[in-house]
């Protein structure tokens, strides 16, 4: 868990991120380089600037995390579309 812990600017590198509880955390402008972030817990969580260009199976909420110059890759960008039961093609 890294509930409301302060990691702002950190790198994470080829991880497996599973079931990881970010609520709260500021990663701001963190680095997701081929991170596996499956089933990651991601609730009032500031991701301004973070880099998830090459981060795998993310899946969150954008209305309520603060995501303003986040990075996303075009495939990515479904795993923020979740919640509204839409058919990306």
């Amino acid at each position: 868990s890294f509930y409301q812990l302060q990691l702002k600017n950190i790198e994470f590198t080829e991880c497996k991120l599973i079931e990881v509880d970010f609520t709260e955390a500021n990663l701001s402008n963190a680095q997701f380089g081929g991170c596996d972030l499956n089933k990651a817990i991601f609730e009032k969580t500031n991701l301004e600037q973070a880099d998830l260009t090459t981060a795998i199976n993310y899946k969150f909420d954008p209305e309520q995390n603060r995501l303003r110059k986040a990075k996303f890759s075009k495939d990515g960008v479904v795993g923020l579309l979740g919640k509204y039961d839409i058919v990306v093609v």
